[in-house]
């Protein structure tokens, strides 16, 4: 480890791991106990189309990336708050659509399959400063919205009665997509399209297993996020592997271990 942080790509890409777990590990249990993994899905696929459209105009891709990706998680909640479609149905649709665009694009951007590998995998050397910049800005954000977090709890555990006792659910959800949108789109570059969802899935499932209290569950998310980020990085650089599948297999294998103890009461 200590020869690995000699390399300033290492560098990078570590401190951008771990800023990432820090975002993952802490939205995850409200994506898995609303059951939002299809919607990690559906945003990852609109992040590459919003990279694809970067890569056929010569643009910087996070630039282009982060409103698309926004656009698109805005869009599905209104589509579930103002409609009778469930909010899968409306992920579907922008689903197909992202997936389409994608395609498109890429088709159009020459010259850019090596580019457009590393943006689907992920990659260690792909982290610039520029993206580490961008992802301190989202934790400032990410800091702000914590004296939210006990209402987006209880919303998440009883959402019938914190409408009842009129707390702004509605704009919560707003607020709670447009982080998940952002912190995906950022954490493409090091994860990749196919497998950042399961960033936003794996820890908060993990914890679910282990813990009797939502707080637990969060605290526990955040550390298997930062502990298989940490090895799956390193395992990336000493194997040569994609960053993305690394830090899933070591996030794979923590869930596997949480699996050996038995779900909390009331636990499916």
């Amino acid at each position: 480890m200590l020869e690995a942080l000699a390399y300033p790509f290492f560098q990078r890409a570590l401190l951008a791991g771990l800023g990432v777990a820090l975002f993952a590990g802490f939205l995850s249990p409200f994506v898995v106990q609303r059951r939002l993994s299809f919607l990690g899905d559906g945003l990852a696929h609109a992040a590459f189309a919003g990279v694809a459209l970067g890569l056929f105009l010569r643009e910087e891709p996070l630039y282009l990336a982060l409103p698309f990706t926004l656009l698109v998680a805005l869009l599905i909640t209104w589509v579930k708050e103002r409609t009778p479609l469930s909010e899968d149905t409306a992920i579907g649709v922008f689903f197909a659509l992202s997936v389409a665009l994608g395609a498109i694009f890429l088709s159009r951007a020459r010259g850019y399959v090596g580019d457009a590998m590393g943006y689907l995998f992920g990659s260690l050397l792909f982290v610039g400063p520029n993206d580490l910049l961008a992802l301190g800005v989202l934790l400032i954000f990410l800091l702000l919205a914590l004296p939210l977090w006990g209402a987006w709890a209880y919303a998440t555990l009883d959402r019938e009665l914190a409408l009842a006792d009129r707390l702004p659910v509605v704009l919560h959800d707003y607020l709670l997509s447009a982080l998940v949108a952002l912190g995906l789109v950022l954490a493409v570059k090091l994860v990749g399209a196919i497998l950042v969802a399961a960033f936003l899935v794996i820890p908060g499932a993990a914890g679910r297993l282990l813990a009797r209290t939502f707080s637990g569950m969060t605290l526990l998310s955040l550390g298997f996020a930062l502990l298989s980020t940490l090895l799956g990085l390193l395992l990336a650089l000493l194997l040569d592997l994609p960053s993305g599948a690394s830090v899933v297999l070591v996030q794979t294998l923590l869930f596997a271990l949480a699996l050996l103890k038995p779900a909390f009461p009331g636990g499916k």
